[in-house]
């Protein structure tokens, strides 16, 4: 058991319950038990009383006693994680941020977040995990590949996801992904615009590049620029699309003739071309960063830690994760 210890909120953690707080940090401590601590004063945020439906903000520091219970592991999650952990236990170590209205989860690359073939596990059942008392889940508002990591909106109640929905329908959201792709565009940054439209392959849906009036072809748009390079050979790129089509961004950094790093669907393998040591073949694309309107007014804004893979390849590659959030700033 260890001693008494003093936590300091994290920016992720703003406005958030004091149990649920504690759901996160220490998933063993039963709500009697936490009840118990709150009432006899032994929890205190900023040297006082608080109560379990209390809200946190970040800066502030929590005292903890000393518990019986294991603390809970933080940091993006690998993929021998996805397996094991329970969905309520799992869905607590993606969580970026949580309200009563929003909840914004960092989505481990590998987990789908719909069902599909071949799909076991996917975000949209775990979500049962967090029913509530009303019987209410909450509610998908927009995807991401499953082989995509990042910054994924919930909405916890149907009156929020109609207004979620519409905000990404009527683009009044920026997304702003990070990815690693082969070569270095020639343009610092550029405007890809394209029709894209879907065909049935023995590997499942791919998407191609398609003549305008193509049946059932979408015109999609994208922008990207050059954060930075690794000599000549990779990029490390900020996207944005501006649509939402399926696998848009994949689809246009092939055809502007620099594919993402692993992409199993896209990535064609260049005999002249050696594939960096050390990085592994996962596909290098992550939903960095989210600026979306809250249903309860002004905006949110919610920024996801590199997964695991990225994070390697970005401490052997010697890129600078401060030098993306400062530029985009």
């Amino acid at each position: 058991m260890a001693g008494i210890e003093h936590i300091k909120v994290d920016a992720d953690e703003a406005g958030m319950r004091v149990d649920r707080w504690f759901k996160i940090h220490y998933p063993g401590l039963g709500f009697g038990a936490l009840q118990k601590l709150l009432r006899s004063g032994q929890i205190r945020v900023d040297g006082g009383r608080v109560k379990s439906d209390s809200r946190v903000q970040p800066g502030q520091v929590v005292r903890v006693p000393p518990l019986d219970v294991d603390k809970a592991k933080t940091g993006p999650i690998a993929g021998k994680e996805l397996k094991h952990a329970g969905d309520h236990e799992l869905l607590s170590r993606m969580l970026l941020h949580e309200d009563d209205k929003v909840i914004v989860l960092n989505k481990p690359a590998g987990l789908a977040v719909q069902g599909g073939s071949g799909v076991n596990r996917h975000i949209d059942q775990m979500l049962e995990a967090w029913t509530n008392q009303r019987g209410e889940k909450p509610r998908l508002v927009h995807r991401l590949d499953r082989d995509t990591s990042g910054v994924l909106v919930i909405a916890r109640t149907r009156g929020a996801a109609q207004k979620l929905t519409a905000a990404f329908r009527e683009r009044d959201t920026k997304k702003t992904y990070w990815s690693l792709v082969k070569g270095v565009p020639r343009k610092k940054e550029d405007k890809i615009s394209t029709w894209l439209v879907k065909e049935q392959t023995p590997d499942g849906d791919r998407m191609r590049i398609a003549k305008h009036g193509e049946e059932g072809a979408d015109h999609a748009v994208s922008f990207y620029r050059i954060i930075d390079t690794v000599a000549q050979r990779l990029a490390w790129l900020e996207m944005e699309p501006y649509t939402g089509r399926t696998h848009q961004l994949r689809v246009h950094a092939l055809h502007i003739g620099h594919p993402i790093i692993g992409d199993p669907k896209y990535f064609i393998d260049d005999p002249n071309w050696d594939f960096p040591g050390g990085v592994q073949k996962r596909l290098h694309l992550h939903a960095r960063h989210i600026d979306i309107p809250h249903p309860n007014g002004g905006r949110l804004k919610v920024t996801a830690p590199l997964p695991p893979h990225m994070e390697q390849s970005w401490n052997l590659l010697g890129l600078n994760i401060e030098d993306g959030d400062r530029d985009s700033e």
